[in-house]
C-alpha cells in the first residue's frame, strides 16, 4: 500500500460528500445516503493509512471507527451510515420497489450530518 496516497482517499471522501450535498438539493435521497456512507468510509480509511500505515478492506464505517478507537458517539454515526451501504442501491434489498422510493428527506439529512461529523473528525486528526 502506498501510504502517501492517504490524501487521494481523503480527496475522494470530500468529493463524495460534495456530491451528496448537491444530490440532496435535487431530492435524490437514496443517493445522498449512499454517498454519505462512502464519504465517511473513505475518510476513515485515509486516516488509517495516514496514522496507522494500515488499510482494512472492509466497508463498515462503524467498524473502521472502532478499529481506530474513535469516540463511541462517532462509532454510532458510522453504524447509522452502514445501514445505507446496500439498501440504498439494490432493489433486492427491499421487499418491493426501487430503493429510491424508500428514502425520505429526513434519511438524507441524518446521513449527511453523520458523514460531516466523521469527515470533520478525520480532518481534525490528520492536521
Amino acid at each position: 500500500m502506498a501510504y502517501e496516497r492517504f490524501r487521494d482517499w481523503l480527496d475522494e471522501a470530500l468529493d463524495d460528500l460534495s456530491a451528496a450535498e448537491i444530490l440532496f438539493r435535487e431530492g435524490k435521497y437514496s443517493k445522498v445516503c449512499f454517498l454519505s456512507q462512502q464519504a465517511a468510509e473513505k475518510a476513515v480509511k485515509a486516516l488509517m493509512i495516514h496514522a496507522l500505515r494500515r488499510y482494512d478492506e472492509i466497508h463498515s464505517v462503524g467498524e473502521l471507527l472502532r478499529r481506530i478507537n474513535a469516540p463511541r458517539s462517532l462509532v454510532e454515526k458510522g453504524e447509522l451510515l452502514d445501514r445505507h451501504y446496500v439498501p440504498s442501491r439494490y432493489p433486492n434489498a427491499w421487499p418491493y420497489g426501487a430503493p429510491h422510493k424508500h428514502y425520505r428527506r429526513r434519511d438524507a439529512e441524518e446521513a449527511l450530518e453523520a458523514a460531516r461529523e466523521v469527515v470533520d473528525y478525520v480532518l481534525g486528526e490528520i492536521k
